[in-house]
Order: structure tokens, then C-alpha cells, then sequence
């Protein structure tokens, strides 16, 4: 394990050439025997860097949608090509990884160390907040750790961000159903999105969904809200505020707007399935309370 730095960095090196040059997956390979042999041809841990290396290039589309949700200001072509290819090994660490052998934290703290090393003045920075956002809130492990951690803003001062989310159900055949959408994270979860300035919740919440995945709904009731501190990579800590609606659709075709990125599917699910499904533990909840609201 103490060559795992060297051979991160040999990867690294790797895919900045592999990206600079567009080159494919099998000159990858060769690309990283080269720069292996050159630079630690006994210490590296080969297969190591060989899985890691395949696993950032097959999964870069999944990758790159995660950059861009997490840091909507820096369109992945804008980003430098050392900072995104850092965030690419980095997130493949951190959410593909198993997290037996690569805790979040290593993921997270040696990705800073290479930014360091390799790219600029704001590198470690930035990567340390895209990062740092990725975990709080997409990857959404330590949601719970809302109130933890404070040491640079108190939290009665962090801006608020208001958001909106959805149980969306439609009746078909006298079955209930829902329409859920599935992140690239593995998870069943809610159409959720940001409330507009001078929109009121259940506007949103109307538009939000058929943005999302095409369905005209009316809202129902209110479902509850839930609020967690999340890491913006620009602005820093940030309070977000989401409220949860139960919204009635008809039972129509489900389509997914990949553009929005994050998610990989949306589709219909009988009411009495749903809770086998995966979901965040956040969520659950509110699934809880809208099925027993159908039900009643």
C-alpha cells in the first residue's frame, strides 16, 4: 500500500495523456507500461494501476455527468485537462471502488495531493470542493451529518438553497403506480430540482417533474421537508432545503431528460413493489408516507 500514491500518480500521468491526445483504450494501455517503466519499473502496483486506469476510461461519460452536477459552473471543456482527469480518478475511487480498500476519505485526500502536485495554485482547492460536493450530497453518504463540522461558517448564516422534490403516482387499470428515476449511483429516487426565484414550491415542483421525466402532474398535498448541509465547490457550505409534494399524473409514457444528468432510467413501478427497491435512506421516508397516504 505504500506505492498506492506513486501508482495514483502514474495514472494520473496516464490519463492526462490519454485525454490531451484522444486516444483509445487499447493506447492507454501502452501509454501506462511506458510511463510505469519509466518511472517505478519494480515498486508499481501494476494491476492496480491497470484496473483503475480501465475502470476512469469505461466509466468517463458516468464520471463527467457527476463533474458537471456538482460544479454546473465549470463545463467539463473548461476545466483544466490535469483538474478534470484528477476528478475522474478521484470519483471512480470514491464511488466505484470497493470502500473496504479505498475508504472516501483516501479517495478524496489523495485526489487533493495530485491536484497539488500536478496542477495549479487553486487545484487542491478545487478538487477538494467538487469532491467534497460529490460526497455530501450526490454519493449521499454523511447526509446525517448535518450539524457537524461548522468550523468556517456558522450554520444560522450558510445560504439557503430551496429545492423541491416528488412522489409522483398515477392510477392504471386499478393498480397504483410511481414513477421513480435512478441515479447513476445505483438508487431508485425522487424527481428533485431547485426551486426559481419567485416560484412557489408546488410551482416548481409542477415544473421540476415535467423537465425531468415528461409528465404533466397536480399536486396533492404536502409530503415534509428534510434539510442537510451540502458543499458547494465555489461557495462553499451551503443549507439545503427540499420539500416533498405527493403529485398525481396520468399514466403516461415516462421520459427521461438525460441532459439533466446524474440519472440513468425513470420508469413506473406498481405501488406494492416499490419498497424492495433501493433507496437513500432520506428518502425512504417520504416513499413510507405517500404509499400509506395512496393507501388510506
Amino acid at each position: 500500500m505504500a506505492n498506492r500514491h506513486l501508482s495514483r500518480s502514474i495514472v494520473l500521468q496516464t490519463l492526462f495523456e490519454w485525454d490531451f491526445r484522444s486516444l483509445s483504450r487499447d493506447d492507454a494501455k501502452e501509454v501506462l507500461a511506458r510511463v510505469s517503466a519509466e518511472f517505478c519499473p519494480t515498486t508499481a502496483d501494476l494491476s492496480f494501476m491497470e484496473e483503475t486506469l480501465m475502470g476512469v476510461i469505461d466509466r468517463r461519460g458516468d464520471l463527467d455527468l457527476v463533474i458537471e452536477k456538482a460544479a454546473p459552473e465549470w463545463p467539463i471543456a473548461r476545466i483544466s485537462p490535469i483538474d478534470r482527469n484528477v476528478l475522474r480518478l478521484g470519483l471512480f475511487e470514491l464511488l466505484f471502488s470497493d470502500r473496504s480498500k479505498v475508504p472516501a476519505k483516501v479517495a478524496i485526500n489523495e485526489a487533493i495531493e495530485l491536484a497539488k502536485s500536478f496542477g495549479g495554485d487553486n487545484s487542491g482547492k478545487f478538487v477538494n470542493g467538487v469532491l467534497g460536493a460529490v460526497y455530501k450530497e450526490l454519493g449521499e453518504p454523511g447526509k446525517d451529518e448535518t450539524t457537524k463540522k461548522r468550523k468556517d461558517v456558522p450554520f444560522e448564516q450558510m445560504p439557503i438553497e430551496r429545492l423541491c422534490g416528488a412522489i409522483v403516482y398515477a392510477r392504471h387499470e386499478g393498480d397504483v403506480y410511481l414513477a421513480l428515476v435512478h441515479d447513476i449511483f445505483g438508487h431508485w429516487t425522487l424527481s428533485k430540482g431547485h426551486i426559481e426565484e419567485g416560484e412557489t414550491s408546488e410551482a416548481g415542483v409542477v415544473r421540476k417533474v415535467k423537465e425531468e421525466i415528461g409528465l404533466s402532474v397536480t399536486v396533492v398535498s404536502e409530503l415534509g421537508a428534510n434539510e442537510y448541509v451540502a458543499s458547494d465547490p465555489v461557495l462553499g457550505k451551503k443549507r439545503k432545503q427540499v420539500q416533498y409534494f405527493l403529485v398525481e399524473s396520468p399514466f403516461a409514457d415516462v421520459v427521461l431528460n438525460k441532459e439533466k444528468g446524474g440519472l440513468d432510467d425513470a420508469r413506473w413501478f406498481r405501488m406494492r413493489d416499490v419498497l424492495d427497491l433501493n433507496f437513500y435512506e432520506d428518502i425512504l421516508p417520504i416513499v413510507t408516507k405517500a404509499i400509506q397516504q395512496l393507501t388510506q
